[in-house]
């Protein structure tokens, strides 16, 4: 079928530009979205009297019918169309004659395909914060289970201070509510119309942009045409929320990795989530943590991509903006499929070794600040326990000791404060106890977080 811009040129565009130019490969994504916009302004030419009755009706009827043919499999958007707006419309005319070339009165393809894209997205940030939502639910059950259970805190990957387990957990879900709070705040930005912009200047037609942003649920619309088809913000914006709620995934799966490897013996992956060595039978990988944490890199890359397409582009729409499309469908793509593999794993992939938590914070030095504090509740300035605590851990590595193995008289050659209540001080279990300052590992401040986290996701 010739372009519909063919009658301003004189010969045929080469194959291969053709192909090269074209979308439709990708774009046919947004076929529901652009059925949704085109129903939209039919009905709003109506409303405006551009259109009578009788020719909005059949317009919508076929409209309607191309959207039951998609769904059914009877219509497969395709070259040589190319892009999804026109090929719609070229199936509309072989549906319902002439007055399917109406349709595209008072708009461009610019503004076209920004509200698709837009209507797509939005749709797509609901499924996501549905998606997050379920994993914060999936680590609060795992942390219900585990609030006194202890597990080594670690600093620059050095042993620091035992902590609830729960307490760990909780702070994923944290980061998690921080990315749900940016996608809402993106989709605000998403949820603004740009159809009636036009080209770039507007129109003639009599047109009510209103209505149409009323009818696709849209908030508010454009102030400016120019800015309209041009802006691409609200999609930098939302690969760049992906691409921190990536790198809070890739956070969680580089932990995960190190807690099932023979070294940390931490937790392990049940079968529901590992796979097997082709030539070591006596191996199970964590594939799932680590495709989450190589995607990061992926969804990174679209970010890049996006800034430097937008990066010295001159108002106001270019064709730069075709490629604006690729990368946000794989963002969503990507991070929903993580955020799905992630809940999964944390609800049935991961099981904790208690004994060995256990043991790990039984058998370490990470009780040594809480050493310093017990001199500080006798009064001694924090700076002098401090420096006696140093020296008691020098002194214990000379002697291959623990805190633990000390006699009293050996702790009040270093200070004359200790007493035989520090072994109650620093066993694991009371360290943690007594943390808490509120937002702390304490296991009071933990239930009263678990409690908060139930109320806010319903469970």
């Amino acid at each position: 079928m010739a372009k519909v811009w063919s009658k301003r040129f004189d010969n045929a565009l080469d194959p291969f530009i053709e192909k090269f130019n074209a979308s439709i490969g990708f774009d046919r994504k947004l076929i529901l979205e652009d059925l949704d916009c085109s129903i939209a302004h039919a009905k709003m030419l109506e409303k405006t009297q551009v259109l009578s009755s009788s020719e909005a009706l059949q317009i919508i009827n076929g409209l309607e019918l191309i959207k039951v043919e998609y769904l059914e499999g009877k219509f497969s958007p395709s070259p040589p169309s190319e892009d999804i707006h026109y090929c719609i419309e070229e199936k509309l005319i072989s549906l319902i004659g002439e007055t399917g070339k109406k349709l595209h009165t008072g708009r461009s393809r610019n503004d076209q395909v920004g509200t698709d894209i837009r209507l797509w997205l939005r749709k797509e940030i609901d499924n996501i914060e549905i998606l997050i939502t379920d994993l914060q639910k999936s680590f609060l059950n795992l942390a219900k289970s585990n609030i006194y259970t202890l597990i080594p805190g670690y600093t620059h990957m050095q042993r620091a201070q035992p902590l609830s387990l729960a307490h760990h957990l909780l702070a994923y879900i944290e980061m998690l509510q921080r990315d749900r709070e940016r996608f809402k705040e993106v989709r605000s930005r998403v949820n603004i119309s740009p159809l009636g912009a036009a080209a770039l200047a507007g129109t003639k037609i009599k047109i009510d942009r209103h209505f149409t942003a009323a009818e696709l649920g849209f908030k508010k619309i454009y102030k400016n045409s120019i800015d309209a088809v041009s802006d691409r913000d609200f999609c930098i914006e939302f690969v760049s929320a992906s691409a921190l709620l990536m790198s809070h995934l890739s956070k969680i799966s580089e932990e995960i990795i190190l807690w099932v490897t023979d070294e940390f013996s931490f937790a392990k992956l049940t079968d529901k989530c590992a796979t097997g060595s082709s030539l070591m039978p006596q191996k199970k990988n964590p594939d799932v943590p680590e495709l989450i944490r190589g995607k990061t890199g992926r969804v990174y890359g679209h970010l890049q991509a996006l800034l430097t397409m937008v990066k010295g582009v001159p108002l106001s729409y270019n064709k730069d903006f075709q490629e604006d499309k690729e990368p946000i469908f794989d963002t969503a793509e990507t991070i929903s499929s993580c955020i799905k593999a992630m809940t999964i794993l944390i609800n049935e992939g991961i099981e904790f070794n208690i004994e060995n938590l256990s043991d790990s914070v039984e058998n370490d030095f990470s009780n040594a600040t809480d050493l310093a504090d017990y001199l500080v509740g006798k009064d001694v300035p924090f700076r002098t326990a401090y420096q006696v605590v140093g020296q008691m851990v020098k002194y214990c590595l000379e002697r291959k000791m623990l805190f633990k193995n000390l006699k009293i008289e050996e702790f009040k050659k270093f200070h004359p404060e200790f007493d035989e209540d520090v072994f109650v001080d620093l066993k694991p279990f009371n360290v943690v106890k007594s943390r808490n300052s509120e937002g702390g590992t304490g296991f009071v401040q933990v239930e009263k977080e678990v409690n908060n986290w139930q109320k806010k996701l319903l469970l």
